[in-house]
């Protein structure tokens, strides 16, 4: 868990509704290598701690006998659940629960995924308590975007989103720490997850990178969501004076691009996999 924060229930409060419309989706074809990498084939149970509105979760359910979700925010459940059923995905269910909460009464899996959460966690326990959930041989796997990806091939065909620019609108209604729940992170938030889990018991790192997708155009209002669909500008945090705040980042928005119309590169995505030793119980 990050350095002198406490977690709280409002850390990501309000962003559920956006989330899906604002992030970028993970590389084209990450559940297939994934799924390939772990030789999954329809059998075995996939636990996804921190699912969100179930992005990933859905994703993996094809490939396992049951997918669980658990996050610790209802309105992310929700979301998760109203997403499933137009895709026809039955084989599913969502927990409400910390990472901390574990086991929780779920049983044993055959993987368990984190899929930009572990951060958020107390590591060296959760860690600890997952290896015990795993069947042997079972695989506790790490998903986020690609840090440090290699320079962009050549010239985007519109602006890209004023990033900088809407983080400076943040930092001028919020402060220059950024926000998490109802508290702050001075720091920032931890890595070197590869030292957690070598002390958890894990042996070595499997690591596969997804090559990222085509361009994608965005709009005003897929910015507008990517903003509100994060934990350090999650819209309770600007109380009365949200609607405010939203038409300043949109009156940047129009003056970076008059259009409205933004491009950027997806981000490759980064798979590591730990797996728990075939004759450990």
């Amino acid at each position: 868990m990050p350095e002198e924060w406490q977690w709280d229930s409002t850390l990501f409060r309000g962003s559920a509704a956006h989330y899906t419309r604002g992030r970028l989706p993970y590389a084209p074809g990450y559940a297939d290598t994934l799924a390939g990498a772990l030789g999954l084939t329809g059998d075995g149970r996939l636990l996804d701690v921190g699912c969100g509105p179930g992005t990933v979760t859905l994703d993996m359910a094809r490939y396992v006998t049951e997918a669980v979700g658990l996050d610790p925010d209802q309105d992310m459940l929700a979301e998760a659940d109203r997403r499933a059923r137009p895709r026809g995905v039955h084989n599913v269910r969502w927990v409400h629960a910390r990472a901390e909460d574990l086991p929780a009464g779920l049983g044993t899996f055959h993987v368990v995924v984190f899929a930009q959460s572990f951060h958020w966690t107390e590591r060296e326990r959760v860690a600890a308590t997952v290896r015990g959930m795993l069947a042997p041989g079972g695989a506790f796997v790490h998903l986020n975007e690609l840090k440090d990806p290699p320079p962009d091939p050549g010239p985007l065909p519109l602006p890209p989103p004023p990033y900088a620019r809407i983080g400076d609108v943040v930092r001028r209604r919020l402060g220059p720490v950024r926000r998490a729940g109802r508290g702050s992170l001075v720091h920032g938030t931890p890595n070197r997850e590869e030292r957690v889990l070598e002390q958890a018991g894990f042996g070595s790192c499997e690591r596969h990178v997804v090559p990222a997708g085509d361009v994608v155009v965005r709009g005003a209002d897929d910015l507008v969501a990517w903003v509100l669909s994060r934990s350090d500008s999650a819209p309770h945090l600007f109380g009365a004076e949200l609607a405010d705040f939203e038409q300043e980042v949109r009156a940047v928005l129009r003056e970076a691009s008059p259009g409205l119309r933004f491009a950027e590169r997806p981000p490759a995505t980064e798979i590591r996999i730990w797996r728990k030793p075939r004759g450990e119980r």
